[in-house]
């Protein structure tokens, strides 16, 4: 019968264990199916950024130091019109129509890299930035700025992705795409035969408990290292700035997931761990009230 009961235990440790890895890792691959893959929920979290200050920074960097380089290739423009040109697209996204290009621009590079992935498309990803070329040129103009309206609008097809990452980057996608589906189901049927087959539910559901609190914690401190390696390489302040903001939109998410496996987890253990203690002191027996010791004979008692 011990034995029995050991072998039981020693099935369901195995079930639990394994379940409270996959947790955290049916967490990620769903937060990457579902929240990165689709368009909507991209837009959705990356549309507030456009009113962030160091995105804004970034941006107008980037877009003011391609305006300046066309400008100095095809006219004669001297250098005191880059900081008119520099204020000029600053003072751009700050307006609504630096929020409506964000917008579109973010789409269109959501749909180009899921066409890519989710199709046998081959070649580079790429991004027509025409659009947000003709918002720039139109508020320049708008503001009287010299050689606006040389600012050439051409329908030139930006590389985002190189041809030889797309093939391992869809493969990663459709593995992302089935263990989405797959992870959450096997964990959730270890852990029921787990509690099913244990001699000792109790204990194997606090386990559990334990464990996926765990597993959340794991989860929270992986973001927290991401976030450190993916802002490590960047070049410089300006740029690591509007990557840290757009990590942190993205894996808002994953975070609140994460902190909810800590806290459902640790909350079911606690439960347990008292429910336990409870029903431990009702079953133990009441003390039965001590006897009075028997009075000492008298000498009339004697006689």
């Amino acid at each position: 019968m011990g034995s029995q009961s050991g072998s039981r235990n020693a099935v369901a440790a195995v079930c639990v264990a394994v379940a409270c890895l996959l947790v955290p890792l049916a967490v990620l691959a769903t937060w990457a199916t579902y929240g990165l893959a689709d368009t909507g929920r991209y837009v959705r979290t990356i549309t507030p950024l456009a009113g962030d200050p160091s995105v804004r920074e970034a941006v107008a960097t980037t877009v003011a130091d391609e305006v300046v380089q066309e400008l100095e290739t095809r006219t004669t423009a001297d250098a005191a019109v880059t900081p008119f040109v520099r204020d000029a697209i600053d003072s751009f996204t700050r307006t609504d129509a630096f929020r409506t290009a964000w917008e579109a621009g973010n789409r269109a590079l959501h749909d180009a890299v899921l066409h890519a992935l989710r199709d046998n498309a081959t070649g580079p990803v790429t991004l027509d930035l025409a659009p947000v070329t003709t918002q720039v040129k139109q508020r320049l103009e708008a503001d009287n700025m010299p050689y606006a309206h040389r600012i050439p609008v051409q329908h030139t097809q930006i590389p985002v992705l190189p041809a030889e990452e797309v093939a391992g980057l869809r493969q990663g996608y459709r593995l992302l795409d089935a263990a989405a589906l797959w992870l959450p189901l096997t964990a959730g049927a270890l852990a029921v035969t787990g509690v099913a087959v244990a001699a000792s539910r109790r204990r194997t559901i606090t386990a559990a408990g334990l464990g996926t609190a765990l597993g959340g914690a794991l989860l929270a401190v992986a973001v927290t290292v991401g976030r450190r390696l993916t802002l490590a390489d960047l070049p410089d302040d300006v740029h690591r700035a509007a990557a840290g903001a757009v990590y942190d939109a993205l894996t808002a998410a994953l975070r609140t997931a994460s902190w909810v496996l800590v806290a459902v987890g640790a909350g079911v253990a606690l439960a347990c761990w008292l429910t336990g203690r409870l029903t431990l002191r009702r079953s133990r027996p009441t003390p039965a009230p001590p006897t009075a010791a028997p009075a000492p004979a008298t000498a009339a008692n004697r006689g």
